[in-house]
């Protein structure tokens, strides 16, 4: 029991819980990080895209306008694009309900695997939980059948057992914090969206009474 009585050890002793953990941290980490780049300066690339844009669609031009976001690489681009073709001919009730809309599906891909996280959060110290659990019985069966007592018996085994609470909470405490974080985020992310889309509604509207329409 002794040569097993180390971190690595410990873990693999514990395989039915601290397994899957493992695989469960692998998965956050790497929603994370790809979260982390998905939504790394989307905030401020909006809104100086929306800056560029409103001074030309105050003077009418949108064919300008559409050509400047025409290549659609970021939700901005697409939302915008969208605005400024709908504004050519819809009214601002019309346009707004079309913002809402592009809106939502954007928010929907910023989402995207965060609930994972969520899920591991809420999960991870229930899987530690089970492994403690099973490890302690393995440990006081291991005491039973040998036919003594005493806590330095199955000090070891009950060391092991813990190994998987202990991994489980530090699974759920780094997936709940970048759960919450990205949700801030992305409710972040949306409000600057609605604000400039609003900027760009107003721009869009009165370049179309510059052009007379």
């Amino acid at each position: 029991m002794q040569s097993n009585f180390g971190v690595l050890g410990m873990i693999q002793q514990g395989y039915y819980a601290t397994y899957p953990l493992l695989f469960i941290s692998v998965v956050c980490l790497a929603i994370i990080f790809e979260r982390i780049w998905a939504l790394w300066g989307v905030g401020p690339k909006t809104a100086k895209l929306a800056d560029a844009l409103i001074p030309q669609l105050r003077q009418g031009k949108f064919n300008e306008a559409l050509q400047a976001t025409q290549a659609r690489g970021t939700a901005a681009e697409r939302i915008f694009h969208t605005l400024i073709s709908g504004a050519q001919t819809m009214d601002r009730d019309h346009l707004l309900e079309l913002d809402d809309e592009r809106r939502y599906q954007e928010g929907l891909e910023f989402k995207r695997y965060i609930w994972v996280l969520a899920t591991a959060g809420a999960s991870a110290p229930f899987i530690g939980l089970f492994g403690t659990v099973v490890g302690i019985l393995v440990a006081f069966q291991s005491m039973a059948i040998m036919g003594t007592g005493g806590f330095s018996v199955v000090a070891a085994g009950i060391s092991e057992a813990l190994i998987a609470t202990a991994l489980g909470l530090a699974v759920a405490i780094v997936a709940v914090i970048f759960y919450n974080y990205f949700s801030v985020k992305v409710e972040n992310i949306s409000a600057v969206q609605h604000i400039n889309d609003d900027r760009l509604i107003d721009a869009a509207l009165q370049g179309r009474q510059t052009r007379g329409n």
